[in-house]
């Protein structure tokens, strides 16, 4: 039993001994070679992770190029089938225009009719916004001819503003996605000095097998294929698509007194088979056109015979009626290719945002390994004495990272400076220190 206390002894005098030894100029070079080996690794690592960033942006770019070549075939589709409409709205508005007189009186009595039988029935059944529904449909109805409720409730002027907001969109996106391939390229023709510059300083060898954080990353079994990496995203959003969100075709919610959003209600019309939802009704008050057989001003205006003509049962309104109805359809399919390309930037933004941060801080190096003395050195290290010999003192130690200012900062006392994990935490705390200095930065 005393051999054993002896032993213990005699290994607790050897730590302390140990520690209070301060390391030779070439034991220093040797830890220091030791924790450069682990920087170069990590720099390694992250070359390999830009490497991926690039490969994923250039995949993104291929769907890119398919998307605006949908998007251009799409929006000259429905400008054409605009510009026919425009040409058969004149014709009408031609032939309806010897008795505006007597269309205008019946006009003005349709329109509070319409208003207040789309709100009692959007009210009865829908739990909150019927105020901001009347607001709307009364702007509507002022700013709209009598024709117009006659024609699909979607008359040339809604479908113009429309277009209008795709093209701010569209403009918005194409902005936000030029300022991500930007990034990306910039951090990847950094990342590559910093590679030409590391592959100078050490053998040819360097640099030639996958890192094995590249590995994992992206032979995950939760990661099957490209597309399947791609997840909801929030911080790249936030830092370079800003706030917007997939308002295309969104619509804003009315929130009940219990907090709840009546979306898609459905209101049944009881004289007829048209359907509408409350949804419907908040996104385009135009809809209530929809309810003009329950008022008589509103159908007699149908029917009006000027000089011997009733416009809105010839052969115009038929064609009228088409083209909208074409200019309709290719306007909410350039909606959808919108939303597409939309949530396709943002899935693509995740990936790329966990890339980013992990891997990014590599690019910074191209300013700061001009040094051909080596990237990593420590200087100095010190012990700290203990009036307890069982307890180590803990070693601080003193380090030159790249071209960075002197760093020093305090490694456990558990982990003598002789053990090989020593160097290894010295390296991993220089290099956090830096990583979390470049963020920081940005």
């Amino acid at each position: 039993m005393r051999a054993c206390w002896f032993l213990l002894g005699l290994s607790l005098l050897y730590i302390s001994a140990e520690c209070l030894l301060s390391p030779s100029t070439d034991d220093l070079k040797k830890i220091s070679q030791l924790g450069e080996k682990y920087v170069d690794k990590e720099i390694e690592n992250a070359i390999n992770g830009v490497k991926k960033m690039k490969t994923v942006m250039e995949r993104s770019e291929e769907d890119h190029k398919k998307f605006l070549s949908s998007l251009d075939e799409t929006k000259k589709q429905k400008e054409d089938a605009l510009k026919v409409a425009q040409e058969m709205e004149e014709k009408l508005n031609e032939e309806q225009s010897v008795c505006n007189e007597t269309t205008q009186a019946l006009w003005e009595e349709c329109k509070p009719c319409l208003k207040n039988t789309c709100i009692k029935y959007y009210s009865r059944t829908c739990s909150s916004g019927s105020g901001l529904v009347g607001r709307q449909l009364e702007e509507f109805l002022n700013r709209s001819s009598p024709f117009s409720i006659w024609i699909n409730g979607q008359n040339i002027d809604t479908l113009e503003k429309e277009d209008q907001q795709q093209r701010r969109h569209f403009q918005d996106l194409e902005r936000r996605y030029t300022d991500v391939a930007d990034g990306v390229d910039s951090i990847f023709v950094d990342s590559m000095k910093v590679f030409d510059h590391m592959r100078s300083l050490h053998q040819p060898g360097w640099f030639h097998r996958p890192s094995p954080i590249y590995r994992s990353l992206f032979h995950d079994p939760q990661f099957p294929d490209f597309h399947s990496m791609f997840q909801p995203m929030r911080q790249m959003t936030q830092d370079v698509f800003g706030s917007i969100g997939l308002y295309m075709g969104g619509d804003s919610n009315f929130p009940s007194e219990d907090g709840s959003v009546n979306e898609d209600v459905i209101i049944t019309r009881p004289f007829g088979n048209d359907k509408m939802t409350c949804r419907e009704i908040r996104r385009n008050s135009a809809g209530c056109i929809k309810l003009r057989e329950e008022c008589e001003k509103c159908k007699e205006i149908q029917h009006i015979d000027c000089s011997g003509k009733k416009p809105l049962e010839g052969p115009l309104k038929e064609d009228l009626e088409q083209a909208l109805a074409l200019a309709e359809r290719f306007t909410k399919e350039y909606n959808n290719l919108l939303r597409r390309f939309e949530e396709e930037m943002f899935n693509t933004s995740k990936l790329l945002d966990t890339l980013r941060n992990q891997f990014s801080w590599v690019s910074s190096l191209a300013n700061h390994t001009t040094s051909d003395d080596g990237i990593f050195k420590i200087q100095t290290i010190i012990c700290k004495d203990t009036e307890n010999p069982e307890t180590p003192g803990d070693t601080n130690v003193s380090v030159k990272l790249f071209d960075e200012p002197e760093m020093s900062f305090t490694v456990p006392g558990e982990i003598p400076w002789t053990d090989p994990k020593f160097s290894e935490v010295v390296a991993q705390e220089a290099l956090d220190r830096y990583k979390h200095n470049t963020i920081i930065v940005k």
